[in-house]
């Protein structure tokens, strides 16, 4: 599987770390509901098709991206930056190579 970082164009797949569902939002930390963070950390959905899925860039430009893959095929249809990051994405020297 390659993956196409916007900073370092398309790379394998071993430079990556997986990070997790990307649609899940913590809980926040001042909330002293136990049933919201214990879900937050135990209850995941295992779909089938497109999903968003955070993937970090660990043997590049170490940027965390939000990748819509299918889960099927592992085609993936989009990559985007995410974090602080994400808005920079097309201004970055080499971005759309």
């Amino acid at each position: 599987m390659r993956i196409h970082c916007p900073c370092c164009g398309p790379r394998g797949v071993a430079e990556f770390s997986y990070g997790g569902d990307g649609t899940i939002r913590r809980p926040d930390l001042a909330d002293t509901d136990t049933d919201a963070h214990a879900a937050y950390v135990y209850e995941r959905e295992n779909p089938r098709g497109a999903h968003v899925e955070l993937w970090h860039h660990i043997g590049g430009c170490r940027h965390w991206l939000r990748v819509t893959r299918d889960t099927l095929t592992h085609e993936i249809s989009s990559v985007e930056m995410a974090g602080r990051f994400a808005g920079e994405a097309a201004r970055m020297p080499g971005a759309g190579a």
